[in-house]
């Protein structure tokens, strides 16, 4: 599973003693879940003032940060595509090592150097609030321009895939198909049903009376119709049109324009470029001589690969993979040191002081999590004998209520399944 169940109970004698006591009951005779122990830094406490309005602040960042993380880790899922697969392999927590969600959360240690504890709770919270905003921000200003180019591409894929009735004729159509550079003759495009055709080749001159004879050619067919293109004179345009809608054949409104046409197809290309470049990765931020050959060397054998279809770990190359992967496993970090700040407030508001308290994570064994529910608090109701009968729609003022079940014991949830699919 990757549910977990990160709780804090009072220390009795010691800590320690608090913790072989859950172990006992939970896992030493019935196997209910694995725990580890939940590491939280001796933290400045403050005023019980600031810590009831803290308590409220973090339950609203707790759900922001949650989004982040989510919203990253979905548009990874997004970005990769047909390579869904890959996608959790991705969704890491570097924290000095890199590891999978679960095994950081369970070896988890307070980063010191982005979240110094010699800072107030507060301001704690700011840093980690100002990140997510951060991270929040960049993702919407990256996915925007990420979309507007994959938006774009798939129009022109749209517009080269579709049927003969809407799709591009750029790469159909070809110069000498056309009467090009004539004052009285006009080539047209005419899209006709394959189960018309023998009758397309039978009236096509006679639809008006300036047609050219034996000037149509089948160009191009789908499943369903065939272009044909027919040669007349240009005063007869607006005639042939209408008696051509009147036996269901389709004119196409194109006009032959060589430079139009390489742009559509350069436009094509520089597109499907610029989107493949978010995931290969070609050149360094910054290269020192004594690299360069070897950089060079790097790039060659890149296009080389690429120019023959072959993708190179698709997963771990590119700018836009790149930054999602970092930025995935900072806002995760941050979202679990809120949990330990939460659960920090909590046990003192709770439990009281001086600080003393053994915060502990527990992965619940899928078919034993009720069991597991009514094992702990059992052990634990004696903190508080009206958790039982207490309203989870409750708001109490520094005990966090309104959004989640209360227990006689400090306790919050975390999922590590952050994707609306399974991979």
């Amino acid at each position: 599973m990757t549910e977990f169940w990160l709780i804090s109970a009072p220390g009795e004698k010691t800590c320690q003693q608090t913790w072989d006591k859950l172990m006992v009951a939970t896992t030493r005779t019935n196997n209910l879940s694995t725990n580890n122990k939940f590491n939280i830094p001796d933290l400045k406490v403050g005023t019980l003032d600031v810590l009831v309005g803290l308590s409220d602040e973090l339950a609203k960042l707790d759900t922001f940060v949650e989004s982040v993380v989510r919203k990253v880790a979905q548009y990874m899922a997004d970005v990769l595509e047909d390579s869904r697969d890959k996608v959790q392999e991705n969704l890491l927590a570097n924290g000095g090592n890199c590891f999978d969600l679960v095994t950081y959360i369970t070896r988890f240690q307070w980063d010191m150097a982005k979240y110094p504890i010699k800072q107030s709770l507060k301001n704690i919270s700011e840093i980690i609030a100002k990140q997510a905003t951060q991270i929040d921000n960049d993702l919407k200003a990256r996915a925007s321009a990420y979309n507007n180019l994959k938006g774009n591409l798939q129009n022109l894929e749209r517009k080269n895939a579709g049927s003969l009735l809407t799709r591009s004729l750029a790469d159909i159509v070809k110069k000498e198909d056309f009467v090009l550079d004539s004052e009285y003759l006009i080539t047209m495009l005419v899209v006709v049903p394959k189960i018309s055709y023998a009758d397309w080749q039978k009236t096509y001159e006679t639809l008006t009376d300036m047609v050219v004879p034996r000037s149509t050619k089948l160009l191009y067919e789908d499943n369903d119709s065939g272009l044909f293109s027919v040669t007349l004179f240009t005063k007869a345009i607006d005639d042939f049109k209408h008696k051509a809608r009147e036996n269901k054949y389709t004119v196409r409104d194109f006009q032959y324009n060589e430079e139009e046409l390489k742009a559509d197809k350069e436009e094509m290309t520089r597109l499907s470029t610029d989107k493949k470049k978010q995931f290969v990765r070609l050149l360094f931020s910054s290269l020192t001589y004594i690299f360069f050959i070897y950089i060079y060397i790097y790039i060659y054998l890149f296009i080389y690969f690429l120019e023959n279809n072959k993708m190179l770990f698709l997963s771990t190359q590119g700018p836009l993979v790149r930054w999602l992967k970092v930025n995935f496993s900072e806002a995760f970090i941050a979202w679990i040191h809120i949990k330990a700040l939460r659960v920090f407030v909590e046990s003192v508001l709770r439990y009281g002081l001086p600080v003393n308290f053994q915060a502990m994570l527990l992965q619940p064994t899928k078919k034993n999590m009720k069991k597991l529910r009514e094992v702990v608090y059992d052990l634990y109701k004696h903190l508080d004998s009206s958790a039982a009968i207490i309203d989870a729609a409750m708001d109490i003022p520094g005990l966090n209520l309104s959004q989640q079940e209360y227990y006689p014991y400090v306790y919050y949830k975390i999922d590590c399944n952050l994707l609306d699919f399974k991979v």
